[in-house]
């Protein structure tokens, strides 16, 4: 137990301990709630303990990811909302470990500050614990690094997921082939991608502010790019329990279709994307038009309203299609794959 006297030096030296203790207890409870059977410890320890339940798995294999939130963490500052940011590295950890087939098991955060403060903390822990909740993916830890003097009056925001996938299971791409079909799963928005330009058409170019409200948004611009980073797992987790065969999956991040396709494509075999198939975000329509952004530069810095593809033999297009939205989720035949070196055209 900490003795009873305040850290009064360090605290004039700008980090305040019994702040950071006071309002980590009151996330206690939302991180007790994403606890799995495979902990063998309350948060709060040196290092978290999950114990694999080898009865599961006759090879497991672990799959690890680790991601930012970006400069959407700005936008966050200026609205004064911070829930939706801990969505989003959650989900975009949880995204980027399921288009290999895994299971998202334990997440971990790390939060660098420049003096801590409430709301922003409990907000984001909170958005990181709904998300892991909603997804069964225990908190086993996280750090919290107060330095002022490094921050100034941001933060950055980074997140670190392990899944398990039984090795005989695991989706590499290696099985796509000329003929199979591109399923494109919908997003909501820029996700955690691009926001860098966004900000420099929005704010610099365009001189508007995140409460600016658009007709062609039908809301304000922060709202518009607040919107939190999609799950698509429930659709995946599905598609593997009854055997569907999810031959690839790319993940849509920063590098759009151009970049991140081509990462599960073999060698030989190109895919031919058509843009009309799924709508596009009014957000985008936006950026390009505002920023006059040539088409293949949007197409490689935002994912353009196709958060991720799945690659799936031709004649399971209707149960892949039927699996996509029975989880929710807007979802449209949106190309082809054809002979080819490992290249994306987009008509």
């Amino acid at each position: 137990m900490s003795p009873k006297v305040k850290s009064d030096l360090y605290k004039a030296a700008g980090v305040d301990i019994d702040l950071a203790t006071e309002l980590l207890d009151q996330v206690k409870r939302k991180f007790a709630q994403t606890r799995r059977p495979e902990m063998l410890a309350p948060v709060g320890g040196f290092g978290g303990l999950f114990q694999i339940d080898l009865s599961r798995y006759r090879e497991p294999v672990l799959v690890s990811s680790i991601d930012g939130v970006g400069t959407k963490l700005m936008i966050a500052m200026m609205m004064e909302k911070y829930d939706t940011v801990g969505h989003d590295i959650v989900n975009h950890c949880i995204d980027d470990i399921s288009v290999q087939g895994a299971e998202p098991v334990y997440f971990m955060d790390y939060i660098g500050i420049g003096k801590l403060r409430s709301p922003l903390y409990e907000e984001v822990l909170t958005g990181i614990a709904d998300a892991c909740k909603a997804a069964n993916c225990a908190i086993l830890g996280g750090e919290t690094a107060e330095m002022p003097g490094m921050y100034g009056n941001d933060f950055d925001l980074v997140g670190v997921i392990t899944g398990i996938v039984e090795k005989s299971r695991m989706i590499t791409g290696e099985k796509i082939r000329a003929g199979h079909v591109a399923i494109g799963l919908g997003s909501n928005g820029l996700h955690t991608n691009g926001f860098s330009l966004a900000r420099k058409i929005l704010f610099s170019q365009c001189s508007y502010n995140v409460h600016t409200y658009l007709d062609e948004l039908g809301e304000t611009i922060g709202e518009a790019l607040l919107k939190p980073h999609t799950c698509y797992y429930p659709a995946i987790r599905e598609a593997q329990q009854e055997g569907f065969p999810l031959d690839g999956i790319a993940h849509i991040t920063g590098g759009g279709l151009y970049d991140n396709v081509p990462r599960i494509l073999p060698e030989d075999v190109s895919v031919v994307f058509d843009t009309g198939a799924l709508p596009i975000p009014p957000i985008f329509k936006v950026l390009v038009e505002k920023g006059h952004v040539d088409p293949i530069e949007a197409y490689r810095v935002f994912n353009m309203g196709v958060g991720m593809v799945w690659f799936v033999p031709r004649e399971k297009t209707a149960r892949g299609l039927e699996i996509a939205r029975g989880n929710g989720f807007t979802a449209e035949v949106i190309g082809e794959v054809i002979a080819g070196h490992r290249e994306v055209r987009i008509r």
